[in-house]
């Protein structure tokens, strides 16, 4: 193997060595899943803002950018995740540090997280965006995977209203939200993931 091939191995994990590293990282939903779930049943378990409706499922997970991206669903929280789908790509990546990333509809920053519980090295690190924490506003839990799913489907499409906008779209906080009700329509449009307009 050339040098600086093996190099650049050592320095995305010491864990991975030439002979085990592969090509590429599988789906994360599972592991996500089984992860979040015994977080839900231990750490989580007595919190009193978790919804009892929701429960623990990766949504929509596909490759995009060298990583997978899909929508973590909790009791206490909606995120976007992403995680190495080639671990090339991801040796940037610094643990607590923020991430843009720009998406058609617009920019938003993740910040890099390691978990493990979803496995050593790579496996267990992901990116993380927060949508609605907590998760108090979903009635029940079809209504929050619907919105997950709503979520990517929004991230891919212009958005017209900041169409010469570069400036990063941050989604209101929590309060904000509260304070202007959304139709269900809107709601599940995605409009929680843009702007608010001074």
């Amino acid at each position: 193997m050339p040098l600086l091939k093996r190099e650049l191995l050592k320095t995305m994990e010491p864990s991975l060595t030439a002979e085990t590293i592969v090509t590429t990282l599988p789906d994360p939903s599972e592991r996500i899943t089984r992860a979040f779930q015994t977080i839900a049943e231990t750490r989580m378990r007595d919190l009193p803002f978790l919804n009892k409706a929701l429960s623990v499922e990766a949504v929509g997970f596909f490759v995009w950018n060298h990583m997978w991206l899909g929508v973590l669903i909790a009791p206490w929280t909606m995120n976007l995740i992403a995680t190495p789908y080639d671990p090339r790509h991801w040796t940037h990546h610094k643990k607590g540090g923020t991430t843009p990333f720009s998406f058609p509809f617009g920019n938003y920053d993740f910040t890099l997280a390691h978990e493990p519980l979803m496995g050593a090295g790579l496996y267990g690190a992901y990116l993380m965006c927060s949508l609605f924490s907590p998760a108090s506003q979903f009635v029940d839990h079809e209504a929050a995977h619907q919105t997950a799913r709503e979520v990517l489907k929004t991230l891919f499409v212009v958005d017209p209203d900041h169409v010469d906008e570069f400036a990063p779209l941050n989604p209101p906080s929590l309060d904000e939200r509260l304070k202007e009700p959304l139709s269900k329509r809107d709601f599940l449009r995605g409009r929680f993931l843009k702007k608010t307009t001074p």
